[in-house]
């Protein structure tokens, strides 16, 4: 199984960057040089370094030590909507092999990348691309991020099931508070222990940081 994962989230929204961040902080403390990547990211600004996305800065800080924003991120787009949109605007093709450079290059620096998705799993990247393609060609072991919010059981499952019939290994799953005032929290997080096929590694508080909460993930399914 590749060393490094994939962080695929149950919708957009839903803290996928913030987890991916306390993943990397997880992994550092054990001594392992960790790196983000968010191959594909829209809605980006124009800065006088060129396009920069948040979310894919924000895994940029989180990395020990700093990569290249360009490897980070090695497709920024900046219209504000679905990728495979912002590429049609940009007058750009998402493509695999054009992505595949920067990820190489980042698993030649470091003994773990935590590649985040865009979106949910499904999310076209182009007529013949979709997000899932990425970790089914990087053979990359996937960890599904489930907002904690009313229909999150149902949506849980269905990117589940979609994770595992697109071949892909579902290590685990961690739960993000994203609605701090979710009715019945504990017994939906039950729920999804009890009907998810693959083992919860946390749930990461409303509020905490993603350096605080690196302590609550169980990352010995990476060892």
């Amino acid at each position: 199984m590749n060393s490094s994962l994939f962080v695929a989230g149950t919708d957009t929204g839903i803290g996928k960057t913030h987890v991916a961040c306390a993943l990397i902080h997880a992994l550092a403390a054990r001594g392992q040089r960790v790196t983000g990547m968010k191959p594909v990211a829209s809605g980006c600004e124009l800065t006088p370094d060129g396009l920069r996305n948040e979310d894919a800065l924000a895994l940029q800080a989180a990395s020990h030590p700093h990569p290249d924003y360009a490897l980070v991120n090695p497709l920024a787009l900046e219209p504000a909507v679905a990728p495979h949109l912002a590429a049609r605007q940009a007058g750009v093709v998402i493509d695999l092999p054009s992505l595949m450079p920067a990820f190489d290059g980042l698993s030649a620096r470091y003994d773990r990348v935590v590649v985040e998705g865009v979106g949910g799993w499904m999310v076209p990247l182009s007529p013949t691309l979709c997000a899932s393609d990425i970790p089914r060609a990087w053979g990359l072991p996937v960890v599904l991020v489930v907002g904690l919010r009313l229909g999150c059981i149902s949506h849980a499952q269905l990117t589940a099931r979609a994770i595992l019939a697109d071949g892909c290994p579902l290590v685990g799953w961690i739960g993000n508070a994203i609605d701090p005032d979710m009715a019945l929290r504990e017994d939906n997080i039950q729920t999804l222990r009890e009907l998810l096929p693959a083992p919860c590694l946390g749930i990461v508080p409303h509020g905490m940081s993603s350096k605080e909460a690196a302590s609550l993930i169980d990352v010995s399914v990476f060892a």
